[in-house]
């Protein structure tokens, strides 16, 4: 039993995914442009880092680039990241997430190097990851990190100094779209309807066609006259001016006919 566990979870499970609805049955629902927050519980065993990441997949299909995820709230074991889908349509999203070897080593070298302790073996093993997380990525990316390799590497350099290229601004941009990934574990795919933007809010207005082009005469001469619907049209321009860009219609029911009770108490339609 323990070994199915662990073949379904892996090595880092991803579980409480959002927005999710009914286990992934129905889609989450959003809006062209609307920012959504997707977010998950994150973890593993032992001390190491971890990062995760949203990829956001069209409704044509393509899968975009990875959406960073950062924890909310430390120990909480919650990742979360604001994605946007920008068209209408059947997209989806899954979380992956990875043991993160740079960051780890980089949290142990910042405890030793200004200690003086292992302070050849701290480097040798930066060097080591640096160099190998360059031949993950696009040449002019990979001068980036091969640069930092070598002045890790550089004993007559201060080990403060060869400690704080690693945090180079441009180093960490490289690796943030191209991390260094360990353990990757793929989550599920789950779905999100894009709707336009006049499914989140609208002004509606409500009126009934009948009343719109309705005619009486005031001599008798001739019965009241209903409105249609080709009359009712005449009317839109002028809702629109008010500002409504929704036009609701109720239930348009026959004209001419009342109810009254049978003879088994049930209703009959009259003349």
């Amino acid at each position: 039993m323990q070994v199915k566990l662990e073949a379904e979870l892996g090595r880092i499970p991803i579980l409480d995914v959002a927005p999710v609805v009914g286990c992934g049955r129905w889609p989450a629902k959003a809006v062209v442009g609307q920012t959504v927050e997707v977010s998950a519980t994150v973890f593993r065993e032992g001390h190491e880092r971890l990062g995760a990441a949203v990829v956001l997949r069209t409704p044509e299909g393509e899968e975009l680039a990875p959406q960073r995820m950062s924890e909310v709230g430390a120990g909480l074991d919650r990742w979360s990241a604001l994605v946007t889908p920008t068209e209408m349509g059947s997209w989806s999203f899954r979380v992956e997430a990875w043991s993160d070897p740079i960051a780890h080593w980089r949290h142990d070298a910042e405890i030793k190097v200004p200690r003086g302790q292992d302070v050849a073996l701290m480097f040798a093993e930066g060097v080591a990851l640096f160099m190998r997380a360059a031949r993950e990525v696009p040449s002019k990316d990979r001068r980036v990190l091969a640069r930092v390799a070598r002045f890790l590497s550089d004993e007559d350099e201060d080990a403060l100094d060869r400690l704080t290229s690693t945090k180079d601004p441009t180093v960490l941009e490289v690796l943030e779209r191209y991390p260094l990934r360990d353990l990757l574990t793929v989550g599920d795919w789950y779905p999100l309807v894009v709707h336009r933007q006049r499914a989140l809010f609208g002004a509606w207005y409500e009126f009934f066609p009948r009343s719109e082009g309705a005619a009486f005469d005031p001599l008798g001469r001739r019965g009241p006259t209903s409105g249609t619907f080709r009359t009712a049209m005449k009317r839109l321009p002028a809702i629109a001016d008010m500002g409504f860009d929704v036009v609701y219609l109720p239930p348009v029911h026959p004209i001419g006919t009342t109810h009254r009770k049978g003879p088994n108490n049930t209703l009959d339609a009259g003349p």
